[in-house]
């Protein structure tokens, strides 16, 4: 299983520098878990620099995959790793969901860069 982070999802739609690397992660969809975190990531930042449009249909393309929500054991888990490894709480909440789904976490955000677990990529 992978979970692409919201950095990730936000290369492929832009077709920036990095869009290679999480393009093939994010066309198999039957692979790819996608935490409600992510969802509102991408659909606040979008929204914000296009349009409501733009947002939906980012998000329309994000729920082809299997959404996972935040449940009660998942967030304890993401406050335990947030202590441990001094993450953001969002950054935390998708760590939690990949770890506990057994995804491996693509990114390109720093704070995911030396976690087991996690393919990062540098922003380019």
């Amino acid at each position: 299983m992978n979970l692409v982070d919201s950095s990730g999802w936000l290369e492929y739609f832009t077709d920036s520098n990095n869009a290679e690397y999480f393009a093939p992660i994010i066309e198999n969809a039957q692979d790819l878990i996608v935490s409600v975190i992510n969802l509102y990531e991408v659909y606040k930042k979008i929204s914000v620099e296009r349009d409501d449009n733009s947002a939906i249909q980012a998000i329309a393309l994000m729920q082809q995959s299997k959404v996972i929500d935040i449940t009660e054991p998942i967030t304890i888990f993401a406050a335990r790793l947030s202590i441990d490894f001094k993450l953001p709480m969002a950054d935390s909440l998708i760590y939690a969901t990949a770890k506990t789904h057994d995804a491996v976490v693509w990114t390109q955000d720093s704070d995911f860069k030396n976690l087991e677990g996690v393919k990062y990529f540098q922003k380019r």
